[in-house]
């Protein structure tokens, strides 16, 4: 595997797993909050410093799919999209109290969130479409992101949302890692010796 493709899913991957962590941090939060209870400005500051730590890593991991993955701008538009969209998620869900616009239990906000989200992990697939496995890792991520929504169903706040985002893309990361590791896929990245092929119009219409 290509060195700086892997530090990029394993940033991705921590990036995500402290995402869920800030997703259970914000159920406690919430579940023990007072105004200005030592216990509640403790919770919130190790929210602020787990978002801080996973937005850098996710952010580094964006450079470095940028800079080491060859083609598939729809796919790195879409990672950077989606971890700026969480970074604002988790910011407006600290401070849900200060701004009247942010519902954190609307069923609307979990719906686009979760589509948005889904549809970045969609995008993944330009990394090697021929895949049944890599598919099928791709249709689980996303399925466990648009489970997400059932959090409103059942009366959660968005981070529940969050965190079912980040799961997604840690089943994704972990999956593609997986699979590269096995040589069941492959990413042609910056660097690597590309695989070329050469056609000439007796062999492109060559009966075999």
């Amino acid at each position: 595997m290509n060195g700086r493709l892997k530090k990029s899913l394993d940033f991705g991957l921590a990036g995500n797993i402290l995402f869920v962590l800030f997703g259970m941090i914000c159920y406690v939060f919430y579940l023990t909050y007072k105004y200005k209870s030592p216990l509640s400005i403790t919770l919130e500051v190790i929210a602020y410093f787990i978002e801080l730590l996973g937005f850098g890593l996710l952010i580094f991991s964006s450079y470095l799919m940028w800079t080491t993955i060859r083609m598939r701008k729809v796919m790195k538009i879409g990672y950077t999209v989606y971890i700026v969209l969480e970074a604002l998620m988790m910011f407006l869900e600290l401070h849900s109290y200060k701004f009247s616009f942010y519902e954190p239990y609307s069923l609307a906000l979990a719906i686009i969130h979760a589509v948005i989200s889904a549809s970045v992990c969609f995008t993944f697939l330009q990394l090697d479409p021929d895949r049944n496995k890599f598919e099928v890792v791709v249709i689980l991520s996303i399925g466990i992101i648009l489970g997400g929504m059932l959090g409103n169903i059942m009366g959660v706040r968005v981070y529940f949302s969050i965190a079912a985002n980040a799961v997604g893309f840690c089943v994704l990361f972990a999956g593609i890692r997986y699979l590269i590791r096995r040589e069941e896929m492959e990413i042609d990245c910056h660097g690597d010796n590309g695989r070329k092929t050469e056609y000439s119009s007796q062999t492109m219409f060559e009966d075999k």
